[in-house]
């Protein structure tokens, strides 16, 4: 804690702290190593006063600036450090990859198995073609895959990451697929890797985590994956969702950094469990026989056996939600970035629908070569959408280092996020 506090105050070197919480910046009675005593006035950005001693900030906008001012034992005069320092740790994103199923779907393809054609799914959704795991293929494969090319990209070794988030609702096993990556990367220092489940929203809960891991505890590098194969739980007779999904991998290499260089400018997330009727893919219990006839209303044992069902999609209910809440949410998000929608210079939303994106787009008066869409080629790859797009669109030189990027994820739950970041 030492350490930290003699980044902040300058010239000051400070050797003990009472009542300090470094995470929310609250402080205390602070001491300098001359035994001089220290106040500490929290500083925003812009400039603004925001809190002192230890009195936590309660503005949520911009960075926060320490600045430590040294007291003579007795004295009122006090003198300001001529060099404030910077609290606390920033995020980068150096690193991206994308996996894909070899087996192609095309609109065609599904005018085979149901009754629809190229051109009622491309306009109403803008599909196209989708991806669909196939033969020996595995959601998990596909993680790995994308997780190397993340790491090569951002020149990290697979031992040195600290974590890995694996944000998926189609895991190859029940228990979670996060393990497994580490063991397909070759990972031997036995890091924690976990699964993150939010759906179509799971990549960007996965980002926001991964800041946090090293914002408040001090990892270095956290691997974010979004992959899913909602193939597996598609009613391929049902054309109204059939015709909507793929699967996909995708990954991102968060890294710590300086403050002064941090990515994430700002975030917004919300869920709403009402929301559970309009999308939904829920548990499904088996019916013997033997149980009706034997149950009567009572409970029986052993359980019975349960799957899931396949989605179940109000879409207009869907299509009006997305349209509300994820313009509302990516405001917000501009709006603790201290920026407008004029100052960002890429749209990158989950890969839902097109008409979903153009709206959002409009409302916010973001330009068509502003937005970035893959959505023609993969359909909506639910958690992998955002990093596909996102790796598509840098290896081809469209996104550049520097750049400003809104994103926003959205699905089931109903859960909806956004987060202004700046890549690279």
């Amino acid at each position: 804690m030492a350490t930290l506090l003699q980044r902040f105050a300058g010239q000051v070197a400070l050797s003990s702290a009472e009542s300090v919480n470094y995470g929310r910046f609250q402080f205390g009675s602070l001491k300098s190593l001359s035994g001089r005593s220290v106040r500490v006035f929290i500083v925003r950005s812009d400039g603004s006063l925001s809190g002192s001693c230890n009195r936590s900030p309660r503005g949520r906008a911009g960075k926060y600036i320490i600045h430590a001012i040294a007291e003579n034992a007795g004295s009122s005069t006090s003198s300001a450090i001529s060099k404030p320092g910077i609290v606390g740790k920033g995020c980068k994103l150096v690193g991206c990859g994308s996996a894909l199923p070899k087996l192609n779907i095309s609109n065609d393809d599904l005018a085979q198995i149901v009754e629809t054609s190229d051109e009622w799914i491309s306009t109403r959704t803008g599909i196209r073609n989708r991806r669909i795991l196939s033969g020996d293929e595995t959601l998990t494969g596909l993680a790995v895959e994308a997780s190397k090319k993340a790491l090569q990209m951002a020149h990290v070794e697979p031992d040195d990451v600290d974590l890995i988030l694996m944000c998926t609702s189609t895991p190859d096993d029940t228990f979670g697929s996060g393990p497994q990556i580490s063991r397909g990367l070759g990972c031997k220092n036995n890091l924690l890797a976990t699964d993150v489940r939010a759906a179509c929203s799971g990549f960007l809960l996965g980002l926001l985590t991964a800041a946090a891991y090293i914002k408040a505890l001090g990892y270095q590098n956290v691997l974010v994956i979004g992959a899913d194969a909602l193939s597996k739980y598609v009613d391929w007779t049902d054309r109204s969702t059939c015709i909507l999904f793929g699967d996909a991998a995708g990954a991102l290499l968060v890294q710590a950094c300086d403050i002064e260089e941090d990515a994430l400018l700002g975030h917004d997330v919300h869920s709403d469990g009402d929301g559970l009727r309009h999308l939904s893919a829920s548990i499904k219990y088996s019916k013997k026989e033997e149980d009706i006839l034997s149950s009567n209303g009572a409970a029986t044992f052993p359980p019975r056996s349960a799957s899931y069902s396949c989605i179940q999609m109000n879409g207009q209910e869907v299509f009006r939600f997305a349209v509300r809440c994820v313009p509302q949410s990516l405001e917000a998000s501009l709006g603790k970035a201290g920026l407008t929608s004029s100052s960002i210079d890429w749209l990158l939303l989950h890969q839902a629908n097109q008409r979903i994106i153009d709206a959002v787009a409009t409302r916010l008066a973001i330009p068509p070569e502003s937005v970035i869409s893959n959505l023609a080629n993969y359909g909506n790859t639910s958690a992998a959408s955002i990093p596909l797009a996102l790796d598509e669109a840098v290896r081809c030189g469209k996104v550049k280092a520097g750049d400003t990027i809104a994103m926003a994820g959205f699905g089931a739950g109903l859960t909806w996020g956004s987060a202004i970041v700046k890549w690279r």
